[in-house]
C-alpha cells in the first residue's frame, strides 16, 4: 500500500505486479464406481497405483469389476484415479465387549464379510494403572487351513483409552481415526473388563449394484454425485455390476449429463451382445440409450486380459478403464491435444479382443463415431479411432475428435480457476488488460508446446477483454466478458499417399 511520508529520508514502496498465474489443471485423473471388497463407501479416494488400491480397497475381488478395471488403468499408464465405492445391502461386522454392566460395542470400520476376520482383545496393563484407563488391540487376520491358526496381517494398538467423553484419550474420538474399527453407539460408563481376543461377527457383501446404486443422490452426495467432494475428475469409466453385463442406460444417461456439469468426458463401454460388427452398427442407438454428445466418446470391441483369480483364463473386460490408461500416459508423453490413438498407443496385458475387425469394417463403424480397438500385426492391440460420439459424419460437428474436446476441457477448466482472483475487482481498463495478460500468457505456453495450429501466436490463438467485449451495460450489470479463441490441432486420421510414375523423358 502507499507510504505516508512523515520524515525527510528515502522510502520503500513494493508495487504489485498484477500477475496471476494461470496453472493448468490436471487432465486424465480417472474416477471409478464400483464393488470393492472394502474401504469407504460413498467417499472418492485418490489413489496414485493398483498397491493403494490394495491398501484401501482389498485389491482384486471377484465380484467388482471395478478392482479389475482399476488394475487395468494402472497397468496402461494411469497416474491418479479416484476410486468411489458403492454398496447394495451390504453390513457391519461387529463385536460386543463386557463392560462391568455394561457393554463396548465395536464395529468394522467399512461394511463388507471382510470384517469377519477381526479380532479384539482388551488388557489393563496401563501406565498408571488407575481403575480407569485400558489398552485395546485388534487384529485383522487372513484364515488358514486347518488345523493352523489364522494369519495375523494387521494389528492396531490404542493404549490408555478411556471411557471419559472429556478424556483426550476417549475411546470414541481415538478409533475414529482407526483403519480397522469404530465404537457402535456410545462408549459405556466404566472401562471393559480385561478378556482374551474376541472374534467379530461376519459382515455381508451385499448384493449386485443396480441402476439406482450408480445414480445414488445429489442432495446425500451418493452414488455418482459422491463426486461432488472431489476437487477435480477429467474421465469417468463406470464397469458393469457384473462381469459379462452392462451398465444400465439410464446410468450412462444420468453420468454423461454430469460429466457435462463438472467438465469431464465419459467413457462408455460396448454392450456385451455387440459380438459382430453388424450388431455393433446396427443396435447403437437401442443398446446405449445416449444422446450423441461432444462429452462422451465410446470404444468397441471388449477386450480379454489374464484373470489372476481364475488360474490366468482369459475373461472378457470393457474397455473403458485400460482406454483412460493408454489416455493419461499419452497427456504425459505428448499432450492433451494429442489423439489418444495409433500405433504409439498400444494397450498393455490385452490377450485377445472379443471382436477382431478388418480395415473394411471398422470403416462401417468410424463413421458412426465408433472408436475401434484392433489387433496389428507386429504393433500389437492399439486404439484405432479417437472420435467424440459427436463425432459421426452427417452430424459435421466442430468437437468431432477426442482431443479437440479434452483440450477445450483442460482450457476452459484452467482458465475457470487461474480467473476466480478478478471476481469483485473494480470492472474497468487495468482489470481487462490483467485478465489479457494472464490469460494471454497461458494460451502463450500451451502454443509453445504445439498446442494449436499456426506457425504465430496471432494464427493459433486469441484473448479479447476490452469495451467491445464489456459494454457499459454488461460493467452496470457486474458483468466482465472475456472472449477466448485457439486453433485446435485434429488428428490425421485418414493419411492419403499419392503416387505417380515418373514417364523417361526424350531428350532433344
Amino acid at each position: 500500500m502507499p507510504v505516508t511520508p512523515t520524515y525527510p529520508g528515502v522510502y520503500i514502496e513494493e508495487v504489485p505486479s498484477g500477475v496471476h498465474t494461470i496453472i493448468g489443471v490436471a487432465t486424465a485423473v480417472t474416477a471409478f464406481l464400483g464393488r470393492a471388497q472394502r474401504g469407504p463407501v460413498n467417499e472418492p479416494i485418490t489413489i496414485q497405483s493398483f498397491a493403494d488400491y490394495e491398501r484401501r480397497f482389498g485389491g482384486l475381488w471377484q465380484p467388482s469389476t471395478m478392482s479389475y478395471a482399476v488394475q487395468q488403468y494402472f497397468l496402461n499408464g494411469g497416474g491418479e484415479a479416484l476410486v468411489v465405492r458403492l454398496t447394495r445391502g451390504s453390513t457391519l461386522a461387529s463385536v460386543s465387549l463386557a463392560a462391568g454392566t455394561g457393554t463396548l460395542d465395536l464395529e468394522a470400520a467399512d461394511p463388507g464379510s471382510w470384517g469377519g476376520n477381526l479380532r479384539v482383545s482388551i488388557d489393563h496393563d496401563t501406565e498408571p494403572d488407575d481403575g480407569e484407563h485400558f489398552n485395546l488391540t485388534v487384529e485383522e487376520t487372513r484364515p488358514a487351513s486347518p488345523p493352523a491358526d489364522p494369519e495375523v496381517v494387521g494389528t492396531e494398538t490404542h493404549r490408555n483409552l478411556s471411557t471419559d467423553p472429556t478424556h483426550p484419550r476417549f475411546v470414541e474420538r481415538v478409533l475414529g481415526d482407526s483403519a480397522l474399527i469404530r465404537v457402535d453407539g456410545s462408549a459405556p460408563a466404566g472401562r471393559p473388563d480385561e478378556q482374551g481376543p474376541v472374534d467379530f461377527t461376519t459382515g455381508s457383501d451385499g448384493n449386485a449394484l443396480n441402476a439406482a446404486s450408480y445414480q445414488g443422490s445429489a442432495g446425500q452426495k451418493t452414488g455418482l454425485y459422491a463426486l461432488e467432494k472431489a476437487d477435480i475428475f477429467n474421465l469417468l469409466s463406470i464397469p458393469p455390476p457384473e462381469h459379462g453385463g452392462d451398465t444400465d442406460p439410464a446410468v450412462w444417461s444420468e453420468a454423461l449429463t454430469y460429466c457435462k456439469y463438472r467438465r469431464a468426458m465419459l467413457l462408455v463401454d460396448p454392450p456385451a451382445s455387440w459380438n459382430t460388427v453388424e450388431e455393433a452398427r446396427d443396435d447403437f442407438d437401442a443398446d446405449i440409450g445416449l444422446t450423441r454428445d461432444e462429452n462422451a466418446a465410446l470404444y468397441f470391441p471388449r477386450l480379454r486380459f489374464a484373470d489372476p483369480l481364475a488360474e490366468n483364463r482369459l475373461a472378457d473386460f470393457v474397455p473403458s478403464a485400460a482406454i483412460a490408461g493408454a489416455m493419461a500416459r499419452t497427456d504425459v508423453a505428448r499432450g492433451v491435444w494429442k489423439a489418444p490413438a495409433g500405433t504409439d498407443v498400444n494397450l498393455r496385458g490385452v490377450r485377445q479382443l472379443t471382436v477382431s475387425l478388418t480395415d473394411g469394417q471398422q470403416g462401417q463403424l468410424n463413421p458412426l463415431g465408433i472408436n475401434v480397438v484392433r489387433s496389428l500385426p507386429v504393433i500389437g492391440t492399439v486404439i484405432w479411432g479417437a472420435r467424440t460420439l459427436r463425432g459421426a459424419d452427417r452430424l459435421a460437428s466442430e468437437w468431432k475428435y477426442v482431443p479437440v474436446r479434452r483440450l477445450a476441457l483442460f482450457i476452459e477448466e484452467s482458465l475457470y480457476r487461474g480467473s476466480q482472483w478478478a471476481v469483485f475487482e473494480p470492472n474497468d481498463e487495468p482489470l481487462w488488460s490483467q485478465l489479457r495478460l494472464n490469460l494471454g500468457a497461458f494460451m502463450q505456453d500451451l502454443f509453445r508446446q504445439g498446442a494449436f495450429q499456426g506457425s504465430s501466436p496471432r494464427d493459433a490463438y486469441f484473448v479479447k477483454c476490452d469495451k467491445e467485449t464489456t459494454t457499459q451495460s454488461d460493467i452496470n450489470r457486474g458483468i466482465v466478458n472475456i472472449v477466448v479463441g485457439f486453433a485446435p490441432l485434429k488428428p490425421a486420421e485418414f493419411v492419403i499417399i499419392k503416387i505417380e510414375q515418373i514417364a523417361g523423358q526424350i531428350q532433344t
